[in-house]
């Protein structure tokens, strides 16, 4: 049977360009198909903006230490001007990015794609039928809104970039990365911020100290948290939107985001078409090779439910093309994958928390608390927290985590030794590189405690 394609790519986001570039140079003819714009959430909406408003945040951070430093600072902060010169630099990505398609001969298509079988889809806009020997769908997820009344009050991070002006307060739902990491941004830029999370701390799931020491982060930079409550539903009576919360409560905001996690785009897609089965949430279930229940229908990216994060989709779309079009079978490991929080502080971490590794044996835990160098000028008290965790007696790591300046930078390089099975041994071998928070990690010298039999000694 022939087709009019070999693969068509639904969704042009950052695992759909790589399984596409890739796979046409390989020597496939690939169609993508994107109905917005080319490099996906991560690139126009997502990590590059949002680094991009966290570096603008810290410049407050740094103006505030300044003075001990001998500078004296007067400086405005204008939100227009930042909008702007982030849009001329994601519009530059794109740019880049559909270039790289271009150049191996992939064909990109405006519009939406639908699933009509196991090989084909039907373009809306254009109302005419694409088939291909293989389909991969790449098309991400989108921000999850609660079902509140007046939830339609609400923003979330798809728009928070691009707010015609800074709301003089803002209360974020969540306490995943996308809240603490907005938190930043906004209070940060001199918006009074407000956190509201069901749970009884921020980072579920991350390693405790992290969390904690996050949180009087926040605290320190003068963001308030809300535990163990949720926003009811939203009202607007005037320019503020009326928050009335779980408690009975009510208070006015400037605005609300909400930040309570992410699902995958799979409506409308037509994937039952073609048969392909589907999680409770909307994922898509994938073997490891990224193959659906459909053998001529792959997925890869946050659409599979699996590490909701750039560089492993990436990964996916990459070794996608590596099986199907280079006879070259690959699989992403998914068990060991470093991830930064670009907070204030950032958070670096890789591997089991202390919680976890205590339940896979006998482990010891070293940390070290301190203050950053920058703010020993001045009168700052945040502590820097950096906490390694290995088998006992020297054994293999486990786990790093990291809170505190360039904690991303550093935990990227821990990745390289832990993806070798680095061991505390490894770790003390490396001579320290003095004066720098990360020399830390290779003098330590006895653990600070340790864990026998799952308890704590």
């Amino acid at each position: 049977m022939s087709f009019d394609y070999d693969l068509v790519v639904i969704g042009a986001g950052s695992g759909g360009v790589r399984a596409a570039r890739m796979a046409a140079t390989y020597g496939a003819k690939v169609a993508v198909v994107e109905e917005f714009r080319v490099g996906g959430t991560c690139v126009i909406r997502g990590c590059v903006p949002k680094k991009l408003y966290v570096y603008a945040s810290r410049f407050s951070d740094q103006f505030d230490i300044a003075e001990s430093f001998g500078w004296n600072v007067e400086a405005r902060f204008d939100w227009p001007t930042l909008v702007a010169a982030k849009e001329k630099e994601i519009t530059r990505l794109e740019h880049a990015y559909t270039s790289n398609l271009e150049k191996p001969g992939v064909e990109i298509i405006r519009d939406r794609a639908v699933i009509t079988g196991p090989n084909s889809v039907r373009l809306v806009q254009g109302d005419r039928e694409l088939t291909s020997k293989y389909l991969l769908v790449a098309t991400g997820a989108r921000p999850s809104i609660p079902d509140i009344p007046g939830a339609e009050f609400g923003i979330t991070s798809n728009v928070a970039f691009d707010l015609p002006s800074l709301p003089k307060s803002i209360l974020i739902e969540g306490g995943g990365y996308i809240a603490v990491e907005f938190a930043t941004i906004f209070a940060g830029l001199g918006v009074d911020t407000t956190i509201v999370y069901r749970g009884n701390c921020i980072l579920r799931g991350f390693d405790e100290d992290m969390k904690r020491g996050l949180e009087a982060g926040l605290t320190e930079r003068g963001v308030r948290v809300i535990y163990q409550t949720t926003i009811a539903s939203l009202a607007k009576p005037g320019d503020d939107v009326m928050v009335t919360f779980s408690d009975g409560v009510s208070a006015p905001y400037g605005a609300v985001m909400f930040a309570t996690g992410r699902r995958p785009n799979t409506d409308g897609l037509g994937l039952e078409t073609a048969g392909v089965e589907l999680a409770g949430n909307g994922a898509i279930p994938v073997d490891k090779y990224s193959q659906t229940s459909v053998p001529s229908v792959y997925a890869v990216g946050d659409v599979t439910g699996r590490a909701q994060l750039t560089p492993v989709a990436i990964r996916e779309g990459w070794y996608f093309a590596e099986t199907v079009f280079n006879n070259n079978p690959q699989v992403v490991d998914h068990s060991l994958i470093p991830t930064a929080v670009f907070s204030e502080p950032e958070i670096g971490v890789i591997g089991l928390t202390e919680e976890e590794a205590a339940t896979h044996g006998d482990i010891d835990v070293y940390v070290a608390r301190f203050r950053p160098m920058q703010n020993t000028l001045s009168t700052r008290t945040e502590r820097m927290v950096l906490k390694l965790i290995t088998e006992k007696n020297g054994g293999r790591v486990l786990g790093v985590h990291i809170l505190g300046p360039s904690a991303a930078e550093m935990i990227q390089l821990v990745a390289v030794a832990m993806g070798m099975n680095a061991t505390k041994a490894d770790f003390d071998r490396a001579i320290a590189l003095h004066p720098s928070a990360a020399e830390e990690l290779v003098t330590f010298k006895a653990p600070s405690y340790s864990y026998r039999d799952c308890k704590k000694v």
